[in-house]
């Protein structure tokens, strides 16, 4: 798991790639918006980078630290790592030894959607506060997620599970923002993006879905779904790109199938969400690791 904050991205590249850290990993999914991953690494592991979901993860050997909303944070065996979306961190081992984790990615939309029956309606999406903790609810969900699998109802029961646990973890209530929401709407503008995620979509566009304007479309969207519908498509992009390289398609390939300008700008893009090169995501992918499941993810 990881994130950097005090250093430029380009120096975060650098250091991730030029120095190649040893590593792997592997994963399962996305499955009903859940994806699940194992990875080890030593040294350098991710440049500077975010997502577009929550990631919620375990450390299972050695330090792993990473940098988070302006400081450096380090977690241990047994306590549990919380990202939430679209929030800039890295990642590195605090020892020579190297660090293992496991890591469940869950989209905000189904946190929103489980959160709604928790709660009895529409609910900004949990803020927790501290990035690592001991949160045994949390930890549990994790651990059960690498037991059970990604199978339909496997998956629905954790994601419950996750919001729950994000609930119990929340300080402050989250966020402080007005909180008039339009689910209905936000919903038609997310479906709307999956659907057309390889061009560019325009505020127009929006705002003709949802019959919000495009600054009511931004703020509930992000109070909703954590990030921005421009980083929501983005997102989306980058998914199906992960996917077209573990197809083994080539990366120009991947480039101009799903919509960027060139390869260029797409692994411009791809080192920022995920803090790796396309290549250097694709060669991990090929290594795995010992024990591992099908490799299939690369999220960090």
């Amino acid at each position: 798991m990881s994130h950097h904050d005090s250093r430029s991205r380009a120096e975060g590249l650098e250091r991730s790639c030029g120095r190649s850290a040893a590593g792997w990993i592997a994963g399962s999914g996305p499955v009903g918006g859940v994806e699940l991953l194992r990875a080890w690494f030593a040294g350098e592991a991710y440049a500077r980078h975010r997502h577009d979901t929550y990631a919620i993860g375990a450390t299972d050997s050695g330090v792993q630290v990473f940098d988070y909303r302006g400081a450096a944070r380090a977690s241990r065996p047994g306590q549990v790592v919380v990202l939430h979306p679209d929030e800039i961190h890295d990642g590195r081992a605090g020892t020579r030894d190297g660090f293992g984790y496991r890591i469940v990615y869950v989209e905000p939309a189904h946190i929103a959607a489980a959160l709604r029956d928790i709660r009895g309606g529409p609910h900004p999406l949990p803020f927790v506060r501290e990035p690592v903790s001991a949160n045994a609810r949390l930890a549990h969900a994790v651990r059960r997620a690498f037991q059970s699998g990604l199978d339909s109802l496997a998956v629905d029961a954790l994601v419950v599970e996750l919001a729950e646990g994000l609930l119990s973890a929340a300080q402050d209530g989250g966020f402080v923002a007005s909180r008039r929401v339009d689910a209905v709407a936000i919903e038609r503008a997310r479906q709307f993006l999956e659907a057309e995620r390889t061009r560019v979509v325009h505020s127009t566009e929006l705002e003709a879905i949802t019959g919000l304007t495009r600054y009511e479309v931004a703020r509930q969207f992000r109070l909703m779904l954590g990030t921005s519908p421009h980083r929501y498509l983005l997102g989306r992009r980058l998914d199906l790109a992960r996917r077209r390289i573990r197809d083994g398609r080539s990366l120009a390939d991947v480039a101009y199938e799903t919509g960027f300008a060139d390869q260029a700008h797409f692994t411009r893009r791809f080192s920022a969400a995920f803090g790796l090169t396309p290549a250097r995501y694709r060669a991990l992918n090929a290594q795995g690791g010992p024990a591992s499941p099908a490799l299939t993810t690369g999220r960090c």
